[in-house]
């Protein structure tokens, strides 16, 4: 691959500049790496020097949630590669950058990702300027013409997440929040990000074509409903207007949700509205649960660490690349159905098979199933270029052929719930940062619900898939590796507390990613350790060779489902546990009876709040009166009592009033109705 680097960086009084561009050629579609699309994640020696097996492997290789049909769990058990990738390309993780981060100060490095490199002085995207005004080693297809995605959001958003362009227009692109997945994508493990979603224009337009915000709202709310497979709600709307029975409720009259009832081959269907309304039932566009329709784009900005006013860490203006997605063409249930066991046959007959990647630099690279991705990285001047073919081949190991996707993609399935989140979750980091969001839950294929960064340090013994995050080991583990249980209970209230880097760490990772800008070498690796990480991922591994985990555990996705989620709460504040699939099942329908026959649920919680505090599970830990007002505040208040309040629990049942009467209080207090609420219960 031939690069020329114009003028690059320099360090001055004020820390390293950005200047103009560095080229790169783009039209060598050779591979060095062949198995480009196998993370360097998954070359991780899950077995330490005490013989503990750390199992980071389970988030991605899991039993899928239909309509994805890979079930890949397997790959939790062994390294199970073609015979090219036993041998790990990912050279950058055994790079020791240590004199290198130490040249760089803080001071350089703070203000190096203070610099923006998306938007120009005149408030324009920098790269969409230079793709139409494209450099011959850009130029893949020789036609004078950028053919892929040239940027064109302004990340500058409204009170509902909506993107502006300077002259106040919709671009389209909408900002949502989400659960960061675990692992890599966690700050402390280097970078920051964000993502936005833009549907195609039928979707934003009303039934002339005209642009309707309205519209868009409503389905982009319907597609919400699809992926979380429950009731969204909305801001109130006339269904006249679209003569569309949004609530379901069997009346055009005002809806104030979407109530998500897909069984096509139960005679249920929904529809959007506006113009994809005509185009739907025309079947030029389609509708299924947990599928994008066709046109859908997703724009994914990683960046590096800043840090604001009080030293907390938030995303920089610097970006480290922009990632795109669009959705080319749709794929029914019964193609994805074919495709997976396509693939599996292949793998069978074929172990040593290579992917084969359709695309190139300028219009990106196919996943298979309909998706179209294109990656844009920094040049070694700190700009913004598109990446080379293996660079864009990277993209694609984990935006198919793994369980863990919805419709290939991570994040929006991880959307916080309309109806719990800030602006019913439709917002940017910007605008509302993560401090103070509770740990998610996921439902285990086993029907339990966890606490999923819990459960992931439960499982894998680490903050990260290398194993090499120190700070998130020292924080959250015991020197015998044993984990500490004050800082799960912290954690299930804010998960900033693991996720995101102290001061100095963040700047660390941003001064190990800096380097890596500066050798371009992406294609040998771009996760920013410092120290080499020999001790802990593998340089080759043996084909097939076992990764010492016994069973393949999977996960199913976040849990959006309010009875469950109480449930698990009860189990875990109450018994110290994970519910058993029996116990979760049957204190689930309890609840979900009684909500269908429109039945108060709080006689539900008593008897289950008083039948745990009474069992022998219970009983047999010999709980003081002090622990048992502590508990029953966590249980009813997600808190700890506090010193008033436990105060006067204490002398009540020094007087004599009863456990369960105690109970009883707490169950119909406004504290507790408010947690039911804002659950949805």
């Amino acid at each position: 691959m031939k690069s020329r680097y114009l003028v690059i960086f320099f360090a001055a009084g004020s820390g390293l500049i950005l200047t103009s561009f560095a080229e790169v050629n783009l039209l060598n579609t050779n591979l060095e790496n062949k198995a480009a699309y196998i993370p360097a994640q998954c070359y991780t020696d899950t077995i330490d020097s005490r013989g503990r097996v750390h199992n980071p492997c389970y988030t991605c290789h899991t039993q899928p949630v239909r309509p994805n049909q890979i079930n890949d769990s397997d790959l939790q058990l062994s390294y199970s590669f073609p015979a090219f990738a036993t041998h790990n390309f990912w050279r950058n993780l055994f790079v020791d950058r240590t004199t290198r981060v130490a040249a760089i100060s803080d001071q350089e490095i703070l203000h190096y990702v203070r610099q923006d490199n998306y938007l120009g002085a005149d408030s324009e995207p920098i790269l969409a300027k230079r793709l139409r005004n494209l450099p011959t080693a850009w130029d893949y297809n020789g036609d004078g013409a950028w053919n892929g995605f040239i940027p064109d959001a302004y990340f500058k958003f409204d009170q509902e997440g909506f993107d502006r362009a300077p002259d106040g227009r919709y671009t389209g692109w909408r900002a949502f929040a989400y659960y960061p997945f675990p692992g890599t994508f966690w700050p402390t493990n280097g970078s920051t990000d964000d993502v936005l979603i833009r549907l195609a224009a039928p979707f934003r337009s009303d039934a002339a074509g005209q642009f309707d915000l309205t519209v868009y709202k409503i389905n982009l709310a319907i597609l919400e409903a699809l992926f979380t497979e429950q009731d969204v709600a909305i801001d109130p709307v006339d269904e006249n207007r679209f003569g569309i029975d949004l609530d379901k409720d069997g009346q055009l009259t005002t809806a104030t949700r979407i109530t998500y009832d897909w069984a096509p081959l139960e005679g249920r269907n929904m529809r959007y509205v506006g113009q994809a309304s005509a185009l739907q039932q025309q079947g030029q566009l389609h509708l299924a649960a947990r599928l994008f329709p066709e046109g859908t784009e997703f724009l994914h900005s990683v960046r590096y660490i800043d840090l604001d006013g009080s030293d907390n860490p938030q995303l920089a203006a610097h970006l480290k690349e922009l990632r795109y997605g669009r959705k080319a063409f749709w794929m029914s249930y019964a193609d994805l159905r074919e495709l997976a066991l396509n693939e599996e046959k292949e793998n069978h007959d074929f172990p040593d098979r290579l992917r084969q990647i359709i695309g190139d630099p300028e219009r990106g690279i196919a996943n298979g199933q309909g998706w179209v991705y294109q990656g844009f990285i920094e040049d070694a001047s700190g700009q913004l270029r598109p990446q080379t073919h293996e660079e864009n081949v990277f993209c694609i190991g984990c935006h198919s052929g793994i369980g863990a996707t919805s419709d290939g993609i991570f994040s929006f399935a991880r959307k916080l719930p309309a109806g719990q989140a800030h602006a019913r979750g439709w917002y940017h980091w910007t605008q509302k940062d993560l401090h103070g969001l509770p740990e998610p839950k996921v439902k285990r294929a086993d029907g339990t619900i966890q606490y999923e960064y819990s459960y992931y340090l439960q499982q894998n013994h680490s903050g990260n898939e290398f194993l090499i995050n120190n700070e998130v080991l020292r924080r959250f583990f015991n020197a015998d590796g044993s984990i500490k249980p004050d800082q799960l209970s912290a954690l299930h209230e804010d998960i900033t507390l693991l996720i995101n880097p102290s001061p100095e760490r963040a700047l660390e990772l941003n001064k190990a990613y800096k380097t890596i800008v500066e050798d371009q070498n992406f294609i040998q690796g771009r996760d920013p350790n410092v120290a080499p990480a020999t001790s802990s991922v593998y340089a080759d591994v043996e084909q097939d060779q076992p990764t010492g985990v016994v069973s393949p555990i999977s996960t199913l996705g976040i849990s959006n489902d309010p009875a469950a989620t109480l449930t698990t709460h009860y189990y875990v504040s109450i018994l110290g546990r994970a519910p058993d699939a029996a116990g979760l099942a049957y204190w689930r329908n309890q609840i979900i009876q009684n909500q269908e026959q429109g039945m108060d649920v709080k006689p539900v919680f008593q008897e289950m709040a008083i039948s745990f505090f009474n069992s022998s599970e219970y009983l047999g830990h010999n709980t003081t009166n002090e622990q048992f007002i502590a508990d029953v505040y966590l249980t009813f208040f997600q808190r700890d009592p506090d010193e008033a309040g436990l105060t006067f629990w204490l002398e009540a049942l020094t007087r004599g009033v009863t456990r369960n009467e105690v109970i009883i209080s707490f169950l119909f207090s406004s504290e507790f109705t408010e947690f039911m609420q804002a659950l949805g219960l």
